[in-house]
């Protein structure tokens, strides 16, 4: 799955896929494993895009602060390897420039790096600060990087509804050590195949935070976004929401466009 997007996590989809059953023969865990696959495989292809984001902070009084910034990505086919993704900040002032970069992995822990325009530095992030907030957000660190197959373990809980559709209830357990959570809660669609809402719990297993997914388009009559994401904080009241718009696709963006040398000069 996808960045921040794919922090859209979408999981894109042009038909309706079979339904499987559940027999003797086809564990929970075989279940969980089909979905995740069946989700990903159908947003395969869309080579690189770029898109323009509004991010609203509210804190537990509900007062709010807003940034405005772009996300580039660029797919890599490599199943081992995972996608690229740079972050751009554009408003406020004060943190214009800002430019945060990610090389998904898949058992590894991912390559991150931090430019903070006001120390005139890049800052590599630490393999055991993912879950650490990105620039004041509720999203963390690894919230914004590919949501590959491979990092994770699946368990199919049940089918329940969701709004005014249908979807698959599945447990998502973290390969990766460092995660800052025990267990993710997806709900996903039947029909397209598209997270509609993750709950994340902490590592006292305890509910930290849930994402709602709306508003989702189709674009190159096949990748599915959403284009707005809610992500609650129950612990401190805290939230941010984003606000997609102006996604565009194969634009041209290459390997040369996601190097760490690049960041400072990043526009």
């Amino acid at each position: 799955m996808n960045t921040l997007l794919r922090l859209s996590i979408a999981v894109g989809a042009l038909v309706l896929a079979p339904t499987m059953p559940l027999t003797a023969a086809q564990t929970p865990e075989d279940k969980g494993l089909w979905i995740a696959e069946e989700a990903d495989k159908r947003d395969l292809g869309w080579n690189d895009s770029e898109v323009k984001l509004n991010m609203i902070l509210r804190n537990s009084h509900g007062d709010s602060s807003v940034r405005d910034l772009r996300i580039r990505s660029l797919e890599v086919p490599d199943r081992k390897i995972g996608d690229k993704s740079v972050t751009i900040f554009d408003k406020p002032r004060d943190i214009k420039g800002t430019a945060f970069l990610s090389h998904t992995k898949i058992f590894d822990p991912d390559d991150q790096w931090l430019y903070l325009p006001a120390l005139k530095r890049v800052k590599r992030i630490s393999s055991a600060n993912k879950s650490g907030p990105f620039v004041g957000s509720e999203f963390a660190y690894e919230d914004l990087v590919s949501q590959e197959v491979e990092r994770y373990g699946y368990k199919w809980l049940r089918d329940e509804a969701c709004g005014d559709l249908e979807c698959y209830v599945v447990e998502r357990t973290p390969v990766y050590e460092h995660s800052g959570y025990t267990k993710q809660i997806v709900w996903m669609d039947k029909t397209d195949f598209q997270a509609r809402k993750l709950e994340f719990y902490d590592r006292k297993d305890s509910l930290l935070k849930t994402l709602m997914l709306t508003d989702y388009r189709r674009y190159l009559d096949t990748y599915w976004r959403a284009h707005t994401l809610e992500m609650t904080n129950h612990q401190t009241g805290k939230s941010t929401t984003l606000t997609f718009s102006d996604y565009r696709f194969q634009v041209g963006l290459a390997e040369k466009n996601f190097r760490k040398n690049r960041l400072k000069r990043a526009k």
